[in-house]
């Protein structure tokens, strides 16, 4: 798992350098849930989003793209009928007071634990650390529910995120989905072992 990790991180190196836009004033966090079982998860689907950021609009098609184009290269399939992640995302507009954890960086989490079950004993259960996170002008989060559970397992999100009227609103858009992604570094099960993955992954 910890050498897969570490080809992400250097397939995706160049990508992350190359999105400096405002996106050096924003701030970028995540957190996620020991219930998540992460080394188990394959397809992916939507959670259907209404309004601004709806199936249909066009800022919600550009970020339904960025973070789809993203999961792929990680080696996650789109699935309609029973995935085991539902992806949601949401853009909170002005300051946002949000609860979040200090933990160690996922992957390390990842390769070293495996999700808890609510049969997991109490004094074998990871403790959360909460903490308050200001997160001003503007908040790109996305998060990652469990299917099955139907429990949110990762929060990733990206403060500062100003989205202009004009044709630039794509390029902040992606950008920011990139940069949340890059807190999430976990491949798919099983990807690295398929004979496509090189291909797949590519895009």
């Amino acid at each position: 798992m910890t050498n897969s990790l570490r080809i992400l991180l250097t397939l995706s190196l160049g990508a992350g350098l190359s999105s400096c836009i405002t996106m050096q004033e924003a701030r970028i966090e995540s957190d996620y849930s020991y219930s998540g079982n992460f080394r188990r998860y394959r397809t992916y689907d939507f959670v259907h989003s209404y309004g601004p950021l709806s199936d249909t609009s066009r800022l919600g098609l550009v970020l339904r793209d960025a973070i789809q184009q993203r999961l792929q290269q990680q080696g996650y399939r789109a699935a309609a009928k029973r995935p085991d992640l539902l992806v949601n995302y949401h853009i909170f507009e002005g300051a946002v007071n949000l609860r979040g954890y200090n933990q160690e960086e996922l992957e390390r989490w990842v390769a070293q634990h495996e999700g808890e079950a609510d049969d997991t004993p109490e004094q074998s259960r990871q403790t959360y650390d909460p903490v308050r996170r200001l997160l001003t002008d503007g908040t790109l989060m996305v998060t990652l529910v469990d299917a099955r559970s139907q429990r949110a397992i990762w929060n990733g999100y990206a403060s500062g995120v100003d989205v202009p009227d004009n044709a630039r609103a794509e390029t902040v858009l992606r950008r920011s989905v990139r940069s949340i992604f890059d807190r999430y570094r976990i491949l798919a099960k099983g990807y690295l072992l398929s004979p496509n993955a090189a291909e797949t992954g590519g895009h």
